[in-house]
């Protein structure tokens, strides 16, 4: 057994301020050029117009140091641990915290998050986080951050399908959802799809799904056709860049699937909106 590496945590805390700061204003390459590519294949005049206001408001965004949206979202992270990393001088959910509370002081990061749904009292520094661990080999450990917008996030659907319903089920879901959302999660959308597991797993599926690199399709062939079936179908609806129709209503969508209960066929549907906002590092 190989010696324990140990990390401070004082370092996941660095790492984290510096990936919510940067992800408040700044979108990946892939994402803009997803969007130059949208506004050059649009056909509605609306449409077109909106897709030139999103991408000078990332330009700008970028040059300014400027939030992309004033919802600057809901800190989730994915995690994965290093079973031979050894945490010392605190916890991780303390360690991310006090990140994303530096990151909300430090730039100009909207207070969105309330301590009790019910009471609604803002917690003034956007913690807590939303932290997903997963332990895996090695002497590394991953972080993956999404900042999360309400707008977008409220859109989310589940369904525990029949297993008779099979793919044909998981499209009309996966349309008739981005569909009826229409312009409340600000397309051009990113849509995470996951089918399989169990009622929890495929809610973190469809979640996870959102941080594969944009376009990049499934590894599986069969399961590659499905997310351009479905991109297809989500495009052929007509709500268009933010809902005033058009041809681009999604810019792509991934779908991750896993084993499940011979009587069930759960799936869900996670969107984020134009802004989508990811980062991710190793220590």
């Amino acid at each position: 057994m190989s010696a324990a590496r140990e990390l401070d945590v004082s370092e996941i805390t660095a790492a984290v301020e510096k990936m919510v700061a940067k992800g408040v204003y700044v979108l990946g390459e892939r994402e803009l050029e997803a969007l130059r590519r949208a506004r050059q294949s649009e056909v509605s005049p609306l449409g077109c117009a909106a897709l030139d206001d999103i991408c000078r408001n990332a330009e700008i965004a970028a040059e300014g140091v400027f939030p992309i949206c004033q919802d600057t979202g809901l800190a989730v992270f994915f995690v994965f641990l290093g079973r031979d990393v050894r945490l010392v001088g605190g916890s991780l959910q303390e360690a991310v915290d006090e990140g994303v509370r530096r990151a909300q002081k430090g730039a100009y990061i909207r207070a969105s998050v309330v301590s009790c749904p019910f009471k609604r009292v803002n917690t003034a520094d956007n913690t807590p986080a939303v932290v997903h661990t997963t332990v895996v080999d090695g002497d590394r450990l991953r972080i993956f951050y999404d900042a999360k917008g309400g707008g977008s996030e409220n859109m989310s659907r589940l369904a525990m399908l029949k297993p008779a319903d099979g793919i044909n089920g998981l499209v009309e879901f996966a349309v008739t959802a981005v569909k009826e959302a229409s312009a409340n999660p600000c397309p051009p959308v990113v849509v995470g799809l996951a089918a399989g597991g169990n009622f929890e797993k495929v809610a973190l599926m469809a979640k996870w799904a959102l941080l594969r690199p944009l376009g990049d399709p499934n590894h599986d062939a069969d399961l590659a056709a499905i997310e351009r079936r479905v991109l297809q179908g989500i495009n052929d609806t007509g709500v268009g860049p933010s809902g005033l129709g058009g041809r681009v209503t999604a810019l792509a969508v991934h779908l991750e699937t896993a084993p499940c209960h011979i009587a069930s066929l759960p799936v869900a549907i996670n969107i984020d909106c134009h802004a989508h906002r990811h980062q991710e590092t190793e220590l």
